[in-house]
């Protein structure tokens, strides 16, 4: 094999590890160009999902946020509502109340029998405590009408219950008189008695804002049902 035999042998052999070293190079940028997008896509993703994440987390936020500003106005709407229910059942005692010194006032008492009824909160009264004596106090006002009616209550107490009659000690300490416009805040009592054991344990309050106090309470629930069924369905 002569120098130009051999030349042109080196020649195809460079051509060739050129070729493949070419080939080769191509195939680790074909790839590194792959991994690399890949890598990018996988970034991106992973990005995306951060930002859904944020914005889910947000967005709960946001709605639980709501929820507390919706819970907090329905919860003031109701207290509201409860507020003004209660003024309109306070505004119904209270007139209840002014209407209730009618019966004892002097101009009408005789319209109302407020005689009769003394003698018949008087009889109750003793029908509770079953003492032989008893303290009753009423107010200063009611004095005279209290001593007219004492001796028949007695008697028709001691009737009932088939014993001797009872001892009644008015006290000198008398009941708040009725209310009056100039001390709106001062203690008073519309009218009635009040009936106590000898030793002060055992005490009957009968007096007509004791009375009309009870007999609230116990109708509350009809009142608050037939005022605000409406309101409730």
């Amino acid at each position: 094999m002569n120098d130009a035999d051999v030349s042109k042998q080196i020649e195809q052999m460079v051509r060739f590890i050129r070729q493949e070293a070419d080939e080769k190079a191509n195939e680790i940028s074909v790839s590194a160009e792959e991994e690399f997008n890949i890598e990018k896509l996988q970034l991106v993703e992973a990005e995306k999902k951060k930002i859904r994440q944020e914005y889910e987390r947000k967005q709960k936020q946001v709605e639980v946020r709501k929820k507390i500003e919706y819970s907090m106005q329905l919860n003031a709407s109701r207290i509201k509502v409860l507020q003004a229910q209660d003024d309109l059942v306070s505004a119904m005692k209270e007139t209840a109340s002014k209407d209730l010194l009618n019966v004892s006032h002097y101009k009408s008492r005789h319209l109302h029998n407020y005689e009769g009824l003394l003698r018949a909160l008087i009889i109750q009264s003793l029908l509770r405590l079953k003492e032989p004596s008893v303290l009753l106090r009423c107010r200063k006002e009611d004095l005279h009408m209290v001593e007219s009616v004492l001796d028949s209550a007695k008697a028709k107490y001691a009737g009932k219950e088939r014993v001797h009659t009872p001892e009644i000690i008015i006290d000198d300490i008398h009941l708040p008189p009725a209310p009056s416009h100039d001390d709106p805040h001062a203690l008073s009592c519309s009218g009635g008695v009040v009936l106590a054991s000898r030793d002060g344990k055992i005490v009957i309050e009968n007096t007509l804002d004791a009375r009309l106090d009870v007999i609230f309470r116990g109708k509350l629930p009809e009142i608050r049902k037939l005022l605000f069924a409406q309101v409730a369905a």
